[in-house]
This record gives C-alpha cells, structure tokens and sequence, in this order.
C-alpha cells in the first residue's frame, strides 16, 4: 500500500492505493480516499509524512498476515448455540446494492425520522436473505449470525416496523433501482416484456373489506383505502387459498423494470395500463413495443397501447401480443386452416434446426373501446378499426403438448360429473368448460344439483382442429414473421423470473397479512431479483441463476482460531466473480481484517 496524492481544479487530495497483478500485468486500485489535503493539514501537522509512513506500516501488517502461523488446540469444545461457519457470498451482491446506491436510497428517505433502528440495515438482511436464504421474517431474523458481518442493533418488532416505511417508498425504490441500474448494465426499453402471476397466502378465508355506501373499501375511520389483497381467485396451481396478483414488467434484457400488486379477486386485463402509464411518466417517455401474452390482448389494452396515449415525443407505443385462436372471430379460424402455410429453416436456443412453418397478414381489426363522453365520467362502447399485422405458425410439439393438457382437463371434467361433491369453482378451473349444465354457487363456489352433467364431446372435437397453431398481432406492420416470433419469445425471460421468485426465492406462501407489509414483502423480493438479474447479466448471462445462487450459498469460511479463517469452496462462477469484480475470492486463508477489506463495498 502506498500513499497517491491527486490534484484536480487546484484542489489536491490524498489516497491509499495498492498494487495488484493481474492478465500477467501489474495494476493499482484506490483502497480509500483520504481527504482534501488543505482540510487534513487542520488535523495533522504534516498530513502526507504520516499517511506515507501509516502505509507503510500497513504493508507490513499484510505481509504478516500472508504469513501468518497459528496452532490448534485439539482440546477444544464447541459451546452451546456456537456457530463457526459464515457466509461471504453475500458480498457479491453487497457490491451490486452499493453500485445501486441503496444505502444513499434510504439515508435520503429517512432524514427527517427519529427511527429508532437502521432501516437501511434491516433492509439489506431482507433482501441478501431473499436470495441467499430465503425464510419468514421471524426466520430471517434468527439466521441473522450467518453472516460474517454483524446484522445487529434492532429487534424483530423493529423489522416489522420497518415494513411500513418501506411500503411508503415502495414505488420510488422501484425508479431508484431502474435509473442506477442503468450504470451496472444497459436497460433496453425498446421493448418491455408484462406478465401476471399469483402468490397464495397460508391462511382459509380470504380477508373481507368494509365497504361504504358507493362499495368502496374503507378503514375503521370511514376513509377510503386500497381493497385488502388476499382474495379468493385463478390461482395458478388451483390452489383453493387466498392469492395476492402481480403485474411484472420486465426490460429487453430480461432485468425486472417495475410491479404492482392487486387483490386476488381482481381481472390482470385491467392492470397493465397503470403500471405502463406510471413507467411511462417517471421512467422514461421513449416508444415501448410492449409484449404481452393472450390473456391481456383486449380492445382497450390495444387501443391504449396503439390509438390514444401518444407521449412526449408524439409516438405512439407499439404492442406484440398472443392471441387465442379458439376465442377468435369465425373469418380468423377459417383463415387459420385455409393454408398457405411458408417453411423457413430456423435454429432454436439450442441451436438444433426447426422448420417454421407459417403465414401472416395484415388485417383491419375493429375494436370496440370504452371511451369516455366528454364532459362527463360515463364511458361508452365505441367501434374503431385499427391495421394490425397478424402472424400463425404451426408446432408439432405445440400440438402434442395441447392434446396432452386437454386429456388432463378431460380426464378431471369425467370425474366432475361423476363426483361433483368433490369439487369448486377454484379446483374445477379448466375442466368446467368440458362439462354441459355445470352451475356454481356465487356464494360457496360449490357446484349445484338439479342438472344433469354431460361431457361437451362438441367443444372437444372443436377445440382438436386448432391444436399446434399459435398465433401472435402486432401493431408493428413492418416486423417480420421471424421478428415477430422472436420479441414474443422473450416472455419466457419473465415465466423464468416468476419461478425464481416462487422457488429459489421462497416468496410464497406469503406470512405477513396487511397490505402495507405485503407490498413492503414484495420490495424486498423485487430488488432481490432486480440483484440477481444484473449479476447474472455481468455474469454474461453464462449461468443459469440457480448455479448463481449455489455458489453464493456455498461461498463460507470457517473460523480457525481468532484471527484466522478458512474459506471452504471455490469454482468457475466465483472465479468469473473475481475477474468481472476485480476481487480476490482463492485465498484459502483469510485474516479477520483481510476479510473486512473484501467485504469493504
């Protein structure tokens, strides 16, 4: 270590700087910023005499530690409760959350707070906990001590009384993290992927709100709140729980971008304007080709996208959505199997080539739109014909995977009818639509006696003639077929996200109950996976993120003696880690104040 004076704008300023070897080549790093030199002359006589010798001495110090020699007493017990091994994978991430600047994040949004803890603190142990080891809050904070560095000074009250304050700043951290990003890696937002999913809650009955005289949700004071989220609804699973609804947003890098959470009861086809106009205003205003799949593609989502909401530029955004063929108009399924197919020669992800078989047009599509009437809130239906470029292909697996799914419906749907007793309205999902005179009770969800139940053989035979084609619109009439397929394609980025979240992320069942901790649950499993997605990014997007997350599991070292540690696991993930992070992560050996300047970020 050395001392480095710098001086920029006659202003002169004193560093610590260290040598290193790396790609057979000798470099330096800052190791600490000392200071404007005029300021430290008021604090030493001659600032740079004692921060050169102070260096020196500290070369001295790590030359000893490299040599460093202890004995083991083989007499030694182990106390009660004692637990040598430590966590310092979670220095990876360290380094990204100080490159987002999340600790600058929440000094700013707790200034003016006497809080009685440290909120940024509490903070990072949710958040490296999500992804390192994800449990309740309870949970989370009894594992605390795996970690090298100490998570101490608050109480597991104080971590549920940082849940609300982290639920007011929960849509402000989402902007945070999107502009800060932008320095780690790109965020491409010429298109930006939106999808839904579901969280089930361990508890029997949904939570019911008190409603006013007009139905609006209120609170014990009367005034107006947000709808409580755990409500009965689609659960993906067909899971009978309660369930909390997300609506994701993710960019063309496949990094998550913004959310937003609804009561379970509620339809996804409402919740993609508010969260796109919201990106839209205090995001950026750039044209956003926004890709969703079929459940979304309405009338007003298109009309939205594509016919009124021109931003600051005066364009217009764009839009790449499924679309369901057995739900379409009479012209559009007999244009499906009218032929004219085309065979293209593809290679797929793994690089095995594909025969593309497909045709495309573009087609006046008439919408029928809820508009308001000026000078008045009243909406009302009006038609509007919009061209719009709509694609099909045909996939020999896509067909057996179809004639797979339904046999599952069908095989349920005949047990329906001879077991109807057994079943709701949730767990009959899917399979109720094979069954003619199948009723259920708006109440209970049970299905109603009093009609014969019969299998709809109609509906099945219609439904085999479509299995294999798959289609997708666009309002881009100049994209090709092959584009086309391509940005769709990209919505598996998100499927993928929702299963870390669901498994590697533990993020469901959800244990907390009120809305404010439930959204300040979902900051927490936000940000992790806003973390985990750069890493994997500055990764190369070489490993997959369960590879990711075991190496960082995994990264421990045990401690040897009082100053000493021994680190227990290495491979090509944490040796990529050292050369995209510029550390030092083979050492088998480790000095406490070694580890401490690892972990400095």
């Amino acid at each position: 270590m050395y001392l480095k004076t710098i001086k920029k704008n006659n202003i002169t300023r004193l560093y610590f700087y260290e040598s290193y070897y790396k790609d057979q080549k000798t470099r330096q790093r800052m190791v600490k910023s000392l200071g404007r030199l005029d300021e430290l002359e008021r604090l030493y006589p001659n600032p740079v005499s004692y921060f050169t010798e102070l260096a020196k001495k500290e070369t001295l110090k790590q030359k000893a530690d490299k040599n460093m020699l202890f004995t083991i007493d083989l007499s030694s017990i182990l106390q009660v409760n004692e637990a040598n091994l430590k966590n310092i994978g979670y220095g990876i991430l360290k380094i990204l959350y100080s490159d987002l600047e999340l600790d600058k994040f929440w000094k700013v949004k707790t200034r003016n707070r006497s809080n009685k803890y440290d909120l940024e603190l509490i903070f990072r142990l949710l958040v490296f906990s999500r992804v390192l080891f994800p449990a309740s809050k309870r949970e989370t904070y009894g594992n605390k001590d795996i970690y090298f560095e100490n998570f101490d000074g608050f109480s597991l009250d104080y971590v549920y009384h940082a849940l609300d304050l982290i639920d007011e700043n929960q849509e402000a951290l989402q902007k945070w993290l999107y502009e800060h990003s932008s320095k780690i890696c790109e965020r491409d937002l010429s298109v930006a992927y939106f999808d839904c999913t579901n969280y089930y809650f361990d508890i029997g009955r949904p939570d019911v709100d008190v409603l006013d005289n007009d139905g609006q949700p209120v609170n014990e004071k009367g005034e107006t709140v947000e709808s409580k989220y755990r409500k009965r609804g689609p659960e993906k699973n067909h899971r009978p729980d309660p369930i909390v609804q997300m609506g994701l947003l993710m960019d063309r890098n496949g990094i998550p971008l913004a959310y937003d959470l609804f009561p379970g009861n509620e339809s996804e086809k409402l919740h993609m304007r508010p969260i796109i106009n919201r990106v839209k205003s205090e995001f950026s205003d750039t044209r956003i080709i926004f890709v969703a799949d079929r459940g979304l593609n309405t009338s007003d989502n298109i009309y939205y996208l594509n016919g009124n909401n021109k931003g600051a530029n005066n364009q217009r955004d764009g839009y790449v959505y499924g679309q369901s063929i057995r739900g379409a108009d009479a012209e559009f399924k007999e244009w499906v199997l009218a032929g004219g197919y085309k065979r293209l020669k593809l290679k797929d992800d793994t690089g095995e080539e594909i025969t593309f078989i497909h045709k495309s047009r573009i087609h006046p599509k008439i919408l029928k739109v809820n508009l308001t009437i000026p000078g008045s809130k009243k909406k009302k239906k009006k038609s509007v014909s919009v061209d719009q470029k709509q694609m099909v292909y045909y996939s020999e697996k896509y067909a057996k995977k179809q004639r797979m799914d339904r046999e599952v419906m069908i095989k349920r749907a005949i047990d329906m009818i001879q077991h109807p007793k057994r079943y709701d309205k949730v767990t009959s999902a899917g399979s109720a639509a094979y069954v003619k005179n199948i009723t259920f009770d708006k109440n209970t969800g049970e299905i109603l006696e009093g009609k014969t139940l019969e299998l709809n053989i109609e509906k099945i035979m219609e439904e085999e003639k479509y299995d294999g084609y798959y289609s997708i619109v666009t309002s881009e009439l100049k994209m090709s077929d092959v584009e086309m397929r391509e940005v769709y394609r990209g919505l598996a980025r998100i499927e993928e996200t929702f299963k870390i979240s669901k498994g590697d992320f533990e993020s469901r069942p959800v244990y907390v109950r009120t809305n404010e901790h439930i959204d300040a649950h979902f900051a927490t499993c936000f940000t992790s996976l806003v973390l985990i997605r750069l890493l994997q990014t500055r990764l190369s997007n070489k490993y997959p993120v369960k590879r990711i997350l075991d190496s960082l599991r995994n990264y421990n070292c045990v401690n040897l003696d009082t100053n000493t540690w021994q680190f227990i696991y290495y491979d090509e993930i944490l040796q990529e880690c050292e050369k995209v992070f510029n550390i030092e992560l083979n050492n088998k050996y480790r000095s406490q104040l070694q580890i401490r300047r690892l972990l400095r970020y």
